[in-house]
């Protein structure tokens, strides 16, 4: 990825001013990046611009397409009108139910539609960049819950499996242009302010730091890899992939949805995974 994370590219990056996106900011920073970051909260986008040296820091509500022309409109004057590495990582994570509508409109309009307006402004950008002659890429941040949708939170995990759909499908999409890559984030366990940490709680022993995700990251983007599947200090990545296998099975094997959550198949899920090779 010495042809991204290099002094003098660009980076801009949603959801910037906290998490795995400020980690992101300062790993690009670190290399003499150009960084802009967008975020919808004052407060932290503030202590982000200071946290990292010679950010742009504008504030953005993604789910506004008017929001994101205004961060358009500074690519063009301090940026020179270039992105190299465009993070699409804005969103929230608020527990929804079927009786509340109004959850589903703001878990889908950051998380997924924030995504799909991010694509639309900035994408003209990423293929001009390309086309003079830069490698780009472009990282989109998922969720375990958009791929083995845990029973608890039907809004959100709807939102990051439509957002897995879209990233396959851009990939897709960019298939002819070598120098634009896409790669789908889809972190672990994570110990951010998505996760309820307050910076006045400790991280739990199980939990990576943001940094830790933005450096497996970067090595998974070296490896030229789409999916970019990060374990924690619980999960390992041979544990994801037997729980994405079984899944799966559910529709091969024509059992309920979410069977691995039900009385009745817990048990053979579990002997199921533990005599698995992956």
């Amino acid at each position: 990825m010495a042809a991204i994370f290099k002094a003098g590219n660009t980076a801009v990056i949603t959801g910037g001013a906290s998490g795995i996106g400020l980690a992101l900011a300062k790993k690009c920073a670190s290399y003499g990046m150009k960084v802009l970051i967008t975020d919808i909260n004052e407060a932290t986008l503030s202590s982000a611009s200071s946290a990292v040296q010679g950010a742009i820091a504008v504030k953005a509500d993604v789910s506004k397409l008017d929001d994101l022309a205004k961060v358009k409109a500074k690519v063009q004057s301090d940026l020179g009108g270039k992105i190299h590495l465009l993070a699409l990582n804005a969103g929230l994570s608020v527990k929804s139910s079927w009786d509340d509508v109004s959850a589903f409109h703001k878990i889908l309009d950051a998380n997924l539609f924030g995504v799909v307006n991010g694509i639309s402004t900035f994408l003209p950008v990423v293929q001009q960049t390309a086309a003079g002659g830069s490698k780009t890429a472009i990282v989109i941040t998922g969720s375990k819950q958009g791929i083995t949708n845990p029973p608890g939170n039907p809004a959100y995990n709807a939102s990051k499996a439509a957002v897995k759909s879209m990233a396959e499908h851009l990939s897709w999409d960019l298939r002819g242009t070598p120098d634009v890559s896409v790669h789908l984030l889809v972190p672990g366990w994570t110990f951010t302010a998505l996760t309820g940490a307050t910076g006045k709680n400790e991280k739990p022993e199980g939990a990576w730091t943001p940094e830790q995700v933005v450096e497996y990251l970067e090595k998974k983007m070296a490896e030229g890899k789409f999916y970019v599947i990060c374990p924690d200090n619980d999960v390992t990545e041979e544990s994801d992939k037997k729980r994405m296998l079984w899944s799966v099975g559910d529709i091969v094997q024509g059992r309920p949805p979410l069977s691995r959550w039900r009385d009745e198949f817990k048990d053979e899920a579990n002997e199921w995974m533990a005599k698995q090779k992956v």
